[in-house]
């Protein structure tokens, strides 16, 4: 887990790595087969736990995974959208990927 800025939100939170998404993910798929209205509240209570942060979005949940995103930008130390993207969405900075 690490904490990052997600343009999403447009605010810092806890971001899963790839083997804590998985858990998380099979949490969420779990929820759609379920009849239960709290259907994805082990999927909430996992992300609370593990993160700390008080969650009540379970789709946010799923745009929450450090290798979905990019580097962090050489000017404002935000993460770019994806692995090769060339903007920053949060300052405009343009960077080369090639």
């Amino acid at each position: 887990m690490k904490t990052l800025w997600c343009w999403r939100c447009k605010m810092d939170v806890p971001m899963l790595d790839d083997d804590e998404f998985k858990k998380a993910k099979e949490l969420y798929s779990l929820g759609f087969k379920s009849a239960k209205s709290d259907k994805f509240q082990p999927l909430l209570d996992y992300y609370n736990g593990l993160t700390g942060f008080e969650e009540t979005e379970p789709n946010a949940i799923m745009h929450h995974q450090i290798s979905q995103y990019g580097p962090l930008c050489e000017n404002c130390g935000k993460p770019y959208r994806t692995r090769l993207a060339t903007f920053c969405a949060a300052c405009g900075n343009k960077r080369n990927v090639y």
